[in-house]
């Protein structure tokens, strides 16, 4: 029996031919590209700070490898396990969180990581997918339940966001508090909820935002700065657009670019310019089209999916990771307030990778296809049910 067949009916056999094959290979695309683009952009990082050429790109490697592994591990999990592990990682990322403000390391005048093994940790990249996942279970079960004992899926995930947004303010991590207030809201839409809950949060956004613009000086500086590069230093944003001017349509080739030697975090939240220095234009949109894929990708297999909690968690993630590569690219395109925000399987990152590890995990176990057996010639019919269930 050949170990790509139909008729495979072993673990990893039915495994191969019912997860997204072509979203998997542009995942593993983006990881390919990130590995390069650190390797190329990491080393002026690294020799400025005192530490040799290839830190980062090590460093890189070993958090990348284990994040495809649970990629790869969670894509064989059936939904009811999906949902267990995401309500064991929430739970662990607050408690962190929470950790993080007691003992946390401060960057940058933000208290976000804490030490474990060696490495800086940011537990607040995992609560995010957490999130997403925790809501979109509460939610179906609000949908599911009968009206005499309707469950109170949307007060719960009110609580839930509350609690995750306050301990995101503490630290303090806007760009976070922002990624995870869209994907309630996006949830929220989906799932056909009641539309006042989606003006009320609208409206608690607009205050928030302005609130926030008036409380923190440095939010303040960086909007402002955006609506008006003259009324402050630049000289990040001003780097990054010249490294997508010298780099024009084709770039000047792989490790050449002089710009991203006076880029901060060149490996990282402005590895996108990087790209466009070296690169070009050319791949530059190679890249962007593979992210757009991706998203196009995971929602047309929602979109033949019946089960609420698929639809919202899956739809819920992919939200998180349009809007975390779009910020990260808008950012250094001076589209957006600068923000630091790494992309997705490209920037060096540690957490990011392993939050986006499990963030793939559960989206390639949640678009899984039904394996339906006893039909076909050999025994195992493939379809894309109404009803999703995991094999």
């Amino acid at each position: 029996m050949s170990l790509f067949s139909r008729t495979d009916k072993s673990l990893f056999g039915q495994w191969w031919w019912t997860v997204d094959r072509v979203m998997l290979a542009a995942i593993l695309s983006l990881s390919l590209v990130g590995v390069i683009l650190v390797a190329t952009a990491s080393p002026a990082v690294a020799v400025h700070i005192g530490l040799g050429d290839f830190h980062f790109l090590k460093r890189h490697l070993i958090m990348l490898i284990p994040a495809l592994g649970m990629m790869i591990t969670l894509s064989f999990m059936p939904k009811r396990l999906v949902r267990r592990i995401a309500s064991l990682v929430f739970l662990a990322s607050l408690a962190a969180m929470m950790l993080v403000l007691v003992s946390g390391s401060e960057i940058k005048g933000a208290q976000r990581w804490i030490r474990v093994l060696g490495f800086s940790l940011q537990p607040s990249e995992f609560v995010k997918p957490a999130f997403a996942v925790m809501a979109a279970w509460m939610m179906a079960l609000e949908k599911e339940s009968s009206d005499e004992r309707k469950f109170p899926g949307t007060v719960v995930t009110g609580g839930l966001y509350a609690m995750t947004v306050t301990l995101l303010l503490m630290q303090p991590d806007f760009g976070m508090t922002f990624i995870v207030t869209l994907i309630w809201a996006a949830q929220i839409f989906i799932a056909g909820l009641k539309f006042r809950y989606l003006i009320l949060l609208m409206l608690a956004g607009v205050i928030g935002i302005l609130g926030v613009y008036n409380g923190f000086d440095h939010v303040k500086s960086r909007i402002d700065r955006y609506l008006d590069p003259d009324k402050g230093d630049n000289f990040q944003v001003e780097k990054s657009l010249e490294a997508f001017r010298e780099g024009g349509i084709m770039g000047a080739g792989p490790g050449q670019g002089s710009v991203k030697t006076h880029l901060p975090d060149a490996h990282a939240d402005f590895i996108f310019s990087v790209a466009g220095e070296e690169m070009g234009l050319f791949f530059v949109t190679i890249i962007i089209g593979i992210y757009g894929f991706i998203m196009i990708r995971g929602l047309n297999r929602l979109m033949n999916s019946s089960d609420m909690f698929t639809v919202l968690a899956a739809g819920g993630l992919l939200t998180m990771f349009g809007l975390q590569a779009l910020v990260h690219m808008g950012s250094a395109m001076q589209l957006l307030p600068a923000k630091g925000m790494t992309l997705p399987f490209i920037s060096y990152g540690g957490s990011s990778l392993l939050a986006m590890g499990f963030t793939f995990g559960v989206i390639l176990s949640l678009t899984r296809r039904t394996v339906k057996k006893g039909i076909a010639k050999g025994g195992l019919s493939l379809q894309t049910p109404k009803e999703e269930v995991s094999a």
